[in-house]
């Protein structure tokens, strides 16, 4: 299936980022994710989480700036802000599986209508790896995924069941592709909101799988 033309991966973070509530601490996925620390204005106060021991990432760094030491857990050179911290990963993951993680921002390749997440493994291709991923689903308190809404052969990666081995199951609470923001209700995907121009037949959803 062809996808409308919809949401920007820029246009898809700043809709996230309005997610996002003030004073939060926010762990972002490598990939898609990371567009949020750029674009998110420091008057936010929001404070970025990075598994491999940072809190307080604000965005990418000038070639001025840019020191190899200071890196996400994707291995991405980052800036931090005025007051940030680092420590070891025990107590990063102690941070996580504490349930001191507001939101997670985490990629994805399903989601289906009960919350369960698919985005670590494809089985018989080689990926990144789960990272933190399993900790996160299940430590931070809310998750939203953002992930483009087709894959490369034309399939909705909105679906009734994962097909894919699951990172989490009832886990997500958000979803936004570059169609729209959509809430899995546990029956259906209630459609939130749409992007301009995108109409409910271009989603590429069952009748009953949408409300």
């Amino acid at each position: 299936m062809t996808s409308p033309a919809g949401w920007s991966k820029e246009k898809m973070a700043d809709e996230i980022i309005e997610m996002i509530e003030d004073g939060s601490s926010l762990n972002l996925g490598i990939g898609m994710p990371t567009l949020i620390a750029e674009r998110m204005s420091p008057d936010k106060q929001v404070f970025i989480h990075s598994e491999n021991g940072v809190l307080g990432v604000s965005g990418r760094p000038t070639p001025e700036t840019v020191s190899p030491t200071l890196i996400n857990a994707g291995k991405e050179t980052i800036s931090v802000g005025k007051g940030a911290s680092f420590f070891d990963s025990a107590l990063s993951f102690g941070m996580i599986r504490g349930g001191h993680i507001d939101f997670c921002v985490l990629g994805g390749m399903e989601v289906d209508v009960e919350g369960n997440l698919a985005n670590w493994m494809i089985p018989g291709k080689k990926i990144t790896g789960m990272g933190g991923a399993m900790d996160l689903v299940n430590g931070a308190r809310q998750i939203i995924v953002m992930l483009s809404h087709f894959s490369k052969g034309g399939d909705c990666k909105l679906l009734r069941l994962c097909k894919l081995p699951l990172t989490g199951k009832g886990v997500v609470n958000m979803v936004v592709t570059e169609l729209g923001v959509f809430e899995p209700t546990g029956k259906t995907f209630r459609v939130v909101k749409m992007a301009d121009g995108v109409r409910r037949e271009d989603l590429g959803l069952e009748t009953d799988l949408m409300e």
